[in-house]
């Protein structure tokens, strides 16, 4: 058991020095499985599918401000690790390598095959960017590896929310936070209502500590991921549902 142990240690020693110092790669977890999909309830709403890598137009997002709220918004400061979950076509990302720095990291993290071999092709030659495959319940990250980690116009999509938050937990550095960009509406429509997104990081043990609306109907909310061993245990989260959800 011991052996078992240590080999474990060394993985997760190596994975996590590719993740802080090796150059853009091609798409691969960086950490071993976490916990199961079928480990965690199943959302009581709708959950819309993935129907593109982008929000809007990069030209529309720019002149609105959007990258310069979010980021002002989560505090993200030169020499971090972000996380930038469901990256899609890598508009945050290659707005995001130059804010860190070449002491910053910046792992673009997806679960769709075509968008990561796209965001491949658009990352070469950002040395601090490395792309990382993740599963829709599970980013794949290295332990306590992340200082901020962003989940944009896509919390909607997560087909097993609970699953991600709590995984994604594990990941973040002593007090980490998350922030969410959605639009202010049902899922169905590709939103989440803030009341419902409150309802589900609280029952997966995070705090929130900032909510501010953005252009479009759009809003930032930020939350204080909780400590893997502060975790609510998978079996006790109970599912939300919001009223705006339930019409």
């Amino acid at each position: 058991m011991l052996s078992a142990m240590i080999r474990t240690s060394a993985l997760r020693l190596a994975l996590l020095s590719v993740a802080l110092t090796g150059p853009a790669l091609a798409a691969e977890p960086l950490a071993p499985a976490g916990a199961p999909a079928s480990a965690f309830p199943k959302p009581d709403r709708p959950v819309a599918e993935i129907v593109a890598p982008r929000w809007s137009s990069e030209a529309e997002r720019d002149k609105a401000g959007e990258f310069a709220e979010v980021a002002k918004g989560m505090g993200i400061a030169p020499g971090e690790t972000v996380a930038d979950v469901g990256a899609g076509s890598g508009y945050y990302v290659v707005r995001l390598s130059p804010l860190v720095g070449p002491g910053g990291r910046v792992l673009a993290e997806d679960v769709t095959p075509d968008y990561l071999a796209a965001l491949e092709k658009r990352v070469r030659g950002l040395g601090n960017v490395t792309l990382v495959r993740g599963e829709p319940h599970d980013p794949r990250l290295p332990p306590e590896s992340v200082d901020a980690a962003i989940l944009v116009h896509m919390y909607h999509e997560i087909t097993q929310p609970f699953g991600l938050l709590y995984n994604l937990a594990s990941a973040m550095r002593p007090g980490g936070r998350v922030g969410i960009v959605d639009a202010d509406d049902i899922p169905s429509r590709h939103g989440t209502p803030p009341a419902l997104l409150r309802c589900e990081l609280s029952a997966a043990g995070y705090r929130e500590t900032g909510f501010q609306p953005l252009k479009g109907g759009a809003y930032l909310a930020v939350f204080a991921a909780p400590a893997p061993d502060a975790r609510p245990k998978p079996d006790s989260i109970r599912p939300c549902r919001d009223s705006a959800t339930a019409r």
